[in-house]
């Protein structure tokens, strides 16, 4: 009677193939944060650069908006209601907008100054949360040299 034969074990090939398996699981959790981070921080530019240019906005609309006031008094809050609606607009929301309006004296020919800064967080960005960047914009708007001194209520 012939001898049974041995069940063969696991081939070099088939040993080489399961180790493998788990190198590739462990370069893949290595290297995942460093492709990542890239497209994160694309993600974070994006936030700035639409953060600059909002910012931009609600400055250049406060300081229009006090050029047309009739005296100072009525000057920073109609900016201050004017920034309020623009940055709502604009979506900045985390309370960190901080705007200052000098009116001067409103003289025509004169100049309304408005500055603001913004902090963008990225939060809920992995990787970079917990980031803060400050974006900060001025503008100068000049008072309309043949504005008329009457209030809107009507001629003296």
């Amino acid at each position: 009677m012939p001898a049974p034969l041995a069940r063969p074990g696991p081939s070099r090939r088939g040993r080489w193939l399961a180790g493998q398996r788990g190198n590739a699981l462990v370069e893949t959790a290595l290297v995942l944060p460093l492709l990542l981070l890239p497209a994160f921080g694309v993600v974070a530019a994006g936030r700035v650069v639409q953060a600059q240019m909002a910012v931009s906005a609600v400055v250049r609309e406060a300081a229009r908006s006090a050029s047309l006031a009739d005296n100072t008094a009525e000057a920073a809050n109609a900016a201050l209601k004017r920034a309020e609606a623009v940055a709502a607009g604009y979506r900045l929301t985390n309370g960190s907008l901080r705007l200052t309006v000098d009116p001067g004296s409103l003289a025509r020919g004169g100049q309304v100054h408005a500055a603001a800064t913004y902090d963008v967080g990225f939060d809920d960005l992995p990787l970079i949360s917990g980031a803060r960047m400050r974006v900060t914009s001025d503008h100068v708007e000049r008072v309309d040299m043949y504005r008329s001194r009457w209030s809107t209520g009507g001629a003296p």
